[in-house]
């Protein structure tokens, strides 16, 4: 379907756009909740963030996420090439974590590339659930779960010399 191009469907038309608006996601995601609502309760997405600071006080990482149906989701973590190996991207998921803790989640999802950090993930509890082919061509890219004890929540282990805001 070509950028702009309408197709018309029984009572609607189809457009496709490359660039969606926030208000665009927003009546869709509206709908979908509404619809999903009457089964699996209101989807409640409440994303949150996690900023690696520089010694400046800019951003230069950190974990992007939300939670959703009793679960915690890892977006995106970054910690940069200088910064690894100190126990950064450990304190960014045990921050996740104690944010599971405190919102009443049940557990803890992430997908990974096989380049990236699959191990990572598995050192701090998560498990491969699903992996998918191909993607991107001749990788893999793998899905990981944590179930959260709530007897034990989360505290980080490691604290970063400059804190997490």
């Amino acid at each position: 379907m070509t950028a702009g191009v309408r197709t018309e469907v029984v009572g609607a038309s189809i457009r496709r756009s490359d660039r969606p608006s926030a208000a665009d996601f927003w009546t869709i995601f509206t709908a979908l909740d509404k619809a999903t609502a009457p089964i699996a309760g209101p989807v409640q997405l409440r994303p949150f963030a996690l900023l690696l600071l520089n010694e400046a006080g800019a951003v230069i990482g950190g974990l992007w996420g939300h939670t959703a149906y009793s679960w915690l989701v890892i977006e995106m973590l970054i910690v940069p090439e200088p910064l690894r190996n100190r126990g950064l991207g450990s304190a960014l998921v045990h921050h996740a974590e104690a944010i599971a803790f405190e919102r009443g989640c049940v557990g803890m999802q992430v997908a990974s590339f096989d380049f990236q950090a699959p191990a990572f993930y598995q050192r701090l509890g998560f498990t491969v659930f699903g992996v998918q082919e191909d993607y991107p061509p001749g990788h893999r890219h793998l899905y990981l779960s944590k179930r959260l004890s709530p007897s034990n929540p989360a505290e980080p282990s490691v604290k970063p010399e400059r804190g997490l805001v």
